[in-house]
């Protein structure tokens, strides 16, 4: 899935190198970005569809439902952001990863619990709305959290190559 995924952005960027060469270089420029908020609205369509399917179609109650949801959402944003977001492939440190982005999502459900409380119960607002607010808020954090602090790639210094050059 990750390989077509990445395969449409090749072919979206070629139209775009085709069509609109004066954007082009700004798209390449801001894929990741793209990629995030593409992984990002698709794991929110999940979150939100699900949201709305657990308290409308099966009468869940709605923080009952916010928390399935987001369940949900996470394994396809952690999948999403690491495979093709941040393009990171290994897989020796996937169990790290996933255990620092679920404690992150652990605070981020945390935290949209209760921003959905405060807009729901104490504000009124509609639920849907709450989410989408609430999901907005948390899609900046997350942003910044996972490419600095858990997909990071491993950059070579000087003194790594210097030491791999001793080592052979």
């Amino acid at each position: 899935m990750i390989h077509s995924l990445r395969e449409w952005e090749e072919k979206c960027f070629g139209y775009a190198d085709r069509y609109v060469p004066s954007c082009a270089v700004h798209l390449r420029k801001r894929s990741r970005l793209i990629r995030f908020l593409a992984s990002g609205g698709t794991a929110a369509f999940v979150d939100l569809g699900l949201l709305y399917l657990f308290t409308e179609w099966w009468g869940f109650h709605y923080l009952a439902s916010a928390i399935l949801a987001f369940i949900f959402a996470f394994i396809v944003s952690f999948f999403l952001q690491k495979f093709w977001t941040f393009q990171d492939d290994s897989v020796d440190k996937v169990h790290a990863q996933v255990a620092i982005y679920f404690g992150v999502a652990v605070f981020n459900l945390l935290l949209n619990t209760a921003l959905m409380y405060f807009f729901v119960d104490i504000l009124g607002w509609w639920y849907m709305a709450g989410q989408f607010v609430a999901s907005g808020l948390l899609a900046i954090e997350s942003f910044f959290v996972s490419r600095y602090f858990i997909f990071t790639k491993k950059r070579v210094t000087n003194e790594d190559k210097q030491s791999t050059l001793v080592q052979k």
